[in-house]
This record gives structure tokens, sequence and C-alpha cells, in this order.
């Protein structure tokens, strides 16, 4: 990859949502922000390799979208209010403080998660207008087809204009109904940060589990007494401070049980714990813990061990337990077999496993937790073949080349 390609990728991670949170406040029209912003993008991978990067991307990519959403404006010659809105932007505006784009991306993400629209079309919209996250990328955290995806972002986008849903952070009353809808996409997009599904981008995107973050962030000072806010926040962090080591310098993912614990981030270590005890604390005054809380807790566990062998396996299945009854997906169940495992050995999780082979076929954790299983239990062939899916269905880079490697060891 070129220095200019490279430039074209890191604007595009890091600018997309600042594009169209910016061009969606000044014309107040989610669909033609997107549409410009792709213009303005598909301009700068044609014209940027031939005339060398312009010294401010963002500031250029905001210019260009902005002269293309005039442009789409002019020609449809229908929005007599938005036109005159147009002729009043200047092209030569200086670059917007940050506090307003952290306040228009916020003003953003309420906007794709309004109650009105469906869950998994809120889903869809806002890791498309947030996180940046393409369709291909969106599918495979659904686990859907890629037209599904792009249907739900159309229908969305229709009912944003059709119902006039105001491009704004809702009122304090509003918050709560809100809150949890924002909180399940800022979740996704911080795991296609962490695990990348694309074989085109880095394995870890840290510029998505960075804003993800700040979002959370963003959303606790708002809601500061909401145990599920403080539950992400620390759940993120928690991840989040293991970055360091779970990626090797020969770009192979290091899962948790060979990752160097020295590399962790203490500090982001210490304030997830203490976000954890705090919400430990108010269960214990009787307030039911919910997912994202469970989560962080288990995390904790695993991050207060100092060695992978000082895991307290009976409190993470514990914690598993408890969130099976919060969340009964096929996923939890499959990270719920990996606890099982150390306890009750592989044969036992396998039983459990294999239980989920309907609903889990084509995720490649899936048979990667399988192949795992079988190669404890001596089975190579039947490990080899379940390797082999894992490796076809996986799209990380990293995690690619640590399933090759693992099934290149069973000889």
């Amino acid at each position: 990859m070129s220095d200019v390609d490279e430039v074209i990728t890191r604007a595009h991670r890091t600018e997309w949502a600042r594009v169209v949170a910016t061009l969606t406040r000044r014309f107040g029209d989610l669909d033609l922000a997107e549409e410009a912003a792709a213009e303005a993008f598909a301009i700068a991978v044609e014209r940027w390799p031939a005339d060398g990067a312009p010294p401010n991307p963002g500031a250029w990519l905001t210019t260009t979208a902005n002269h293309k959403a005039i442009d789409r404006i002019r020609r449809e010659g229908k929005r007599a209010e938005k036109q005159q809105e147009a002729g009043m932007a200047h092209d030569d505006d200086p670059p917007e403080p940050h506090g307003v784009i952290e306040d228009d991306r916020l003003r953003l993400i309420f906007t794709c998660c309004h109650p009105a629209l469906a869950a998994q079309s809120r889903l869809a919209l806002t890791l498309r207008m947030v996180g940046g996250l393409s369709v291909p990328e969106i599918a495979r955290a659904f686990l859907v087809a890629e037209s599904a995806v792009g249907q739900r972002i159309t229908r969305a986008k229709a009912k944003i204009k059709a119902a006039r849903i105001p491009y704004r952070v809702p009122s304090a009353e509003d918050l709560p109904a809100r809150v949890s809808g924002v909180l399940a996409v800022l979740f996704l997009v911080f795991n296609e940060g962490y695990l990348a599904t694309g074989p085109d981008t880095d394995p870890v995107r840290r510029d998505l589990t960075a804003e993800a973050i700040r979002l959370t962030r963003l959303i606790r000072a708002l809601l500061p007494d909401d145990g599920e806010v403080a539950g992400l926040l620390a759940l993120m962090l928690l991840i989040e401070a293991r970055r360091p080591a779970r990626v090797s310098t020969g770009g192979e993912l290091v899962p948790l049980a060979e990752q160097d614990r020295g590399a962790w981030d203490a500090t982001l270590i210490a304030e997830g714990h203490g976000l954890v005890r705090e919400r430990l604390a108010a269960a214990a005054a009787g307030v039911a813990p919910g997912r994202y809380q469970i989560l962080a807790a288990i995390n904790a566990v695993h991050t207060s061990a100092r060695d992978i062998r000082d895991t307290d396996w009976s409190q993470v299945l514990a914690l598993y337990d408890q969130l099976v009854r919060v969340d009964p997906s096929p996923v939890v169940a499959l990270n719920r077999a990996i606890a099982v495992a150390e306890l009750d050995g592989p044969d036992v999780a396998l039983a459990a496993v294999d239980r989920l082979e309907d609903r889990l076929a084509g995720y490649h954790a899936y048979h990667a937790t399988r192949a795992d299983l079988l190669r404890r239990l001596g089975r190579g062939g039947q490990s080899r073949a379940a390797y082999d899916k894992a490796v076809e269905l996986a799209g990380n880079t990293a995690e690619i080349a640590y399933l090759t490697r693992r099934r290149g060891q069973l000889g």
C-alpha cells in the first residue's frame, strides 16, 4: 500500500463520521450527507494518488463533500429552504472546534438510534453513519446477508426523512428510552475495532475502539447513574487495556492465554475495575446487573489474574450462567462453553458447542472453538477440518494467521 493509499484509508476511518455529522447539521438531511461524503471520498481516491494528499485531509473532504451537497440541492431544485442555507454556507469555513464535532457526533448517533426506527435498522444505520463501517463489515457483525443490511439502512433513512426525526440529542426525560439502542451500537463499533472483520483493514482498528470509548464517556456524563452505561465503559476499558498484547510483531493474533500481561495498560484496568466494583455495590443493594455489567465483571476476573493459571474459572462460569439468563444468545452459550472446558473438560464443552451448530454454522469462532476442543481431545482429523472451516470464514488477517499456525501444528 502506498503512502497516499494509507492516508486515504486512515482518513476514511477517522473522518467519515465527522463529515457526515457536519453535513447533516448543515443541511438537515442524513441521506444527502452520506451521498455527498461518499462522493468526496471517491474523488479523493481518484485525485490524491496523482496530485498528492492535501495537508489537511479532513478539511479537504469536508469542503469537497459540502460542494457536492450544494450541487445536489441545486440540481434537484426542489428544496428552496435548503438552497438558501446552502448559499449561506461558506466553502472556506475554518475547521470547527473539537467540542462542536463531539456534539455533532452525539446528535448523529441519537438521530440514528431514534426509537421510531426498527431495532435492527437502528443498529445497521448507526454503524454505517457513525462507525463508518462498510455494508460487508456490518453484515459480518450481524451474521446476515449484505443485501439485508442494505435494505435496513435504506428503510431507516427513509423513515428518518418521512417522520422528520430531529437531528439533536434528546431531552433528559427521553434519554433513558434511547440509551439502550445507543449502547448496542457503540458496543458493535468497539467490537469491529477490537477484532476487525474485513480482510483489507488492520486487524485491530484503534480508531474505532477509541471513538467508541469516547462516545461512551459522553453518554456516561449525560447518564451518570445508568448501570449499563458504566458497565459498557468498564467492558471497553478492560478489553482495550489488552490491546498492546493482542497482535504479535509478526501480525498474528495472540490469544488471552498467551498474552504478555505485563504489556497490558494498568491505568485502563484500574479504571475498569473501579467501575465494576461500583456496579457490584449497586447489585449488592438490590439493583440487578444488565448484560454489559456482567460482561465487564467477566473481563475483570480475567484481568485480575496475573497468569492464565490463576484465573478463577468458577467465577467466570457463574457469571456466564448469570449472563445466559439476561442474554440467551448462541454466542454467549459458545463463550460459556470455553469456561466449561476449563472446569469440566473439553469433552463436556464440545457437547455443548455441538448443540449450537444450527445457529452458528456460519460463524468462524464456532468452528475455531470446536477445532481447539477437538485438538485437546486428540481428534486431529476432525480438528483440522474445523480449523479449515474457521480459516475459510474468518476475515481478520491476524486471526487467520493464528488459526493457520494452530492447524499446521496438528502434524
